[in-house]
């Protein structure tokens, strides 16, 4: 498995691909995990200023608008977390928010079973919109740096689609930290912190390629 990277001045995504032990719907979450999802949790890594400006700036290049409901999904996790309403939702996602929030970095998590086909990064053409929950939301993406598969976006920093979202039936995830070149070495670091979380569970993780597109 790779990933396709489009040609893009910001854009230094880390990814990984992980194998759960038993399916996600009877994989429980460790304590140690759930215990990060509080904004004083003690971490490997700290949210600042600087990160979130960083994240806004790579969410801008292609046009998009970070702000809002639009802001990125990092964001949205620190408020959560201040308002005690972070909860517990399955391994995958908890340790994604757990890292999201201390890294200040936005992470994608999709069910690689769900995907079609090739996968590739880059920015969504005008009028790209997808569903993002099971109620049947939209969200639209014009501009906004995206996962695509053969039938389109399917993830991003802001919100992952619908139909590509870890279930109770899952055993694979494919994990995307969402990092630019202005923070050298934090998605590396942040995707390492993820791993190790979910090989404690008794997953196994590999790295995923990102490799540049030819031209």
């Amino acid at each position: 498995m790779h990933i396709e990277l489009e040609p893009h001045p910001l854009a230094r995504p880390a990814a990984f691909h992980c194998e759960l032990p038993t399916p996600l719907g009877i994989l429980g979450t460790p304590t140690e995990v759930l215990e990060l999802l509080r904004l004083d949790a003690p971490a490997p890594m700290e949210r600042s200023e600087d990160v979130r400006a960083a994240v806004r700036d790579l969410l801008r290049h292609g046009g998009y608008k970070p702000t809002g409901r639009g802001k990125p999904s990092s964001e949205y996790l620190v408020r959560a977390a201040s308002e005690g309403e972070l909860g517990s939702i399955n391994l995958l996602v908890d340790a994604c928010n757990a890292v999201s929030l201390a890294s200040g970095l936005p992470i994608s998590v999709v069910d690689p079973a769900r995907t079609i086909g090739d996968l590739r990064i880059g920015c969504a053409p005008a009028d790209s919109s997808y569903v993002f929950n099971a109620s049947g939301q939209e969200i639209r993406v014009d501009g906004l740096l995206c996962l695509f598969d053969s039938e389109g976006p399917c993830a991003n920093a802001v919100k992952d689609a619908q139909r590509t979202k870890t279930q109770a039936d899952t055993t694979r995830g494919l994990v995307v930290v969402w990092g630019s070149s202005a923070l050298p070495g934090r998605a590396e670091a942040a995707a390492a912190w993820y791993r190790e979380l979910l090989e404690r569970s008794g997953a196994r993780c590999e790295d995923v390629p990102v490799i540049a597109a030819r031209g």
